[in-house]
């Protein structure tokens, strides 16, 4: 067995030993109080950025580039994995946390620049994320380097995957639809790891979003806003 397994198995033991009274009231049924949908990258602990231990309370979903879209034969729907949740446990807050430098947003970009040659599975998730991402090639402003426009079109995709969710017919109207973008590379200014609201049911002013949210107005941070 190799030495990684073996250093996973015994951090597993230690999660166990912790854990264990933590199951017993959520061990037939599951009620999440949100449902979480990241990008599927190494260096977002996706629970851990939430401080959440508690099993049971988020429904943490993971994929490239964050994406809430599955593509079917009766089109583009709500990915089963983000849907169930809210269709079968009553769960009624949707959460979308993209991160600064997302490499699948990268992808995206230079795809629809340049063009890429990626395996098939790879190049159907960016297949998803281009049509939503191409209009925004347009609006990124001139002066902002790679960089720049990469964190700004991680934005611009956190936006269009909760756009998506709200023109759903398979998501309640009550069901609220956060954005949020994971910050850990000093692009926001705060602390590394810190998740900065950047959309609320579709809102993305931000004066808005603190006027409306006060008790978050300070965790509100957009690094562009666009028509």
């Amino acid at each position: 067995m190799n030495e990684t397994v073996v250093d996973l198995l015994a951090r597993n033991a230690d999660h166990s030993r912790e854990f264990e009274a933590r199951f017993d009231d959520v061990q037939d049924a599951q009620h999440p109080d949100a449902v979480t949908v990241c990008c599927s990258d190494s260096r977002v602990l996706q629970d851990h950025a939430w401080g959440n231990d508690q099993p049971g309370h988020l429904f943490t979903c993971g994929n490239i580039g964050n994406r809430v879209v599955q593509r079917t034969p009766a089109g583009d729907v709500v990915s089963g994995d983000v849907l169930y949740p809210i269709a079968h446990t009553g769960t009624e807050t949707a959460i979308v946390m993209g991160h600064t430098g997302c490499g699948a947003v990268t992808a995206t970009y230079d795809d629809l620049m340049t063009g890429l040659d990626e395996p098939a599975g790879i190049a159907h998730c960016l297949d998803l994320l281009k049509p939503r991402l191409a209009p925004a090639l347009e609006l990124l402003p001139d002066d902002v380097g790679r960089a720049g426009a990469i964190n700004r079109l991680v934005e611009y995709n956190v936006d269009r995957q909760i756009q998506f969710l709200r023109e759903s017919g398979d998501v309640p109207d009550e069901v609220d639809c956060i954005g949020v973008v994971y910050d850990f590379q000093d692009v926001y200014g705060g602390d590394r790891g810190e998740v900065h609201v950047i959309n609320v049911n579709g809102e993305i002013d931000q004066e808005a979003l603190r006027t409306a949210h006060p008790a978050v107005a300070d965790r509100v941070d957009r690094l562009w806003e666009y028509e």
